[in-house]
Formats: C-alpha cells, structure tokens, sequence
C-alpha cells in the first residue's frame, strides 16, 4: 500500500470513530451491506477523500464536505472507468 493511500485510509479510520462525521460510519455499513469486504469498502472511501482532497488542491479551495459526501453516496465504483477513480492502483 503506497504511503499516500495508507495516510487516507488512517484518515477513514479517525472519521470512522469521530461523532462529527456519522455519514462516514454510514457509507462503510451500507458498502458491507452491499457484499464489499471491510478492506474494499474502506479503500473506496479513501479513494472518495483522495479524489475530494485532489479537487481541492486543484482549485485551490477549502474542503467541502457536500462534495465529499456525494463521493461517498455515490459508492460502490467498481462499475465506473478507472479514469473516474484516479486512486485506484495506489
């Protein structure tokens, strides 16, 4: 696991466990729900921050946690391009 994605998956895990960030905890119930491994289901969540945090840098905004919380609701991507989720192979 490269270094960037081990520093966004510890990202989910504190989200994991904050009381400010329930929808976090909802996303990861619904994915198992779904039939995806905890492993898998947190790696698409972090892929979501990593895209959220990429977009960010980009444009040089502050965080939006409304962009963010699409990302999530609009998980799982294993049905999307590779091109649409550019952390995948990390």
């Amino acid at each position: 696991m490269s270094e960037i994605l081990n520093g966004l998956m510890q990202a989910i895990d504190e989200q994991l466990q904050s009381p400010q960030t329930p929808y976090v905890r909802i996303t990861l119930e619904r994915l198992l729900a779904l039939g995806l491994s905890e492993q898998q289901a947190r790696e698409e969540m972090a892929d979501c921050l990593g895209e959220e945090l990429d977009d960010m840098l980009a444009k040089s905004r502050p965080f939006e946690e409304k962009s963010y919380r699409a990302l999530l609701d609009a998980l799982p991507w294993e049905d999307a391009p590779e091109s649409n989720n550019p952390f995948q192979n990390l």
